[in-house]
């Protein structure tokens, strides 16, 4: 499968989900729900022991995904990712040798910036596409209106206490590529196995204006 730019991986739909797994029985049919209502990159994030075998068993069965790894902490994180097959990585905060790792791995990044200096380091490194982490803890869309001028160039990916109401708001401004949400996937839908309201919230959320 062809590589992708951070950039490209983020402008394939509106939202990208962020998924905590804890059961691997249920990976492959969320990874399939969300495809199916046009979400095609996965986020699933290193919060739970079966999060690695998860994006293994995705990346086999869901080639329709584009499968990346969320919350990133050392090098070593990379590495495995990457051996489990994870196609971009996700991380909290900015972090030299998590991005010296992603950069051996050849693994696209996104990595996460809260105030403008970690933008401009960021920026140093080539970076031009950044999660904005915790979004609304920092001020959200106000703070991303006070960054667009000062940081033109780069562009963002709000994650953070976004959900269907808000995301719209996000999605308007011009320095905001996509945004990131887990409320796609919601805990009560997955334990369930309804994966029907799964793929329905991805199509509300492909439906998002961009």
């Amino acid at each position: 499968m062809s590589a992708m730019t951070i950039e490209e991986v983020c402008r394939l739909a509106p939202v990208v989900p962020v998924l905590v797994i804890d059961d691997l029985d249920k990976a492959v049919p969320l990874a399939e729900a969300l495809v199916a209502g046009g979400l095609r990159a996965l986020e699933i994030t290193l919060r739970t022991p079966v999060a690695l075998d998860a994006i293994r068993m995705i990346v086999d069965a869901v080639p329709e995904a584009v499968v990346g790894v969320g919350t990133l902490m050392n090098a070593g994180d990379v590495v495995a990712s990457a051996r489990a097959g994870a196609r971009f990585g996700v991380s909290p905060g900015l972090s030299a040798r998590v991005l010296d790792a992603a950069n051996d791995a050849k693994m696209p990044m996104l990595p996460g910036v809260a105030t403008p200096s970690e933008a401009m380091a960021a920026a140093e490194r080539g970076l031009s596409v950044l999660k904005f982490f915790p979004a609304e803890a920092n001020g959200g869309v106000s703070t991303l209106k006070a960054w667009a001028s000062p940081l033109a160039g780069l562009k963002f990916c709000p994650t953070g206490g976004i959900n269907v109401t808000t995301a719209p708001a996000y999605l308007g401004l011009p320095n905001v590529i996509c945004v990131g949400g887990s409320w796609i996937a919601p805990k009560q839908a997955v334990e369930a196995c309804d994966w029907k309201t799964v793929t329905r919230l991805a199509s509300e959320a492909c439906a998002l204006n961009v």
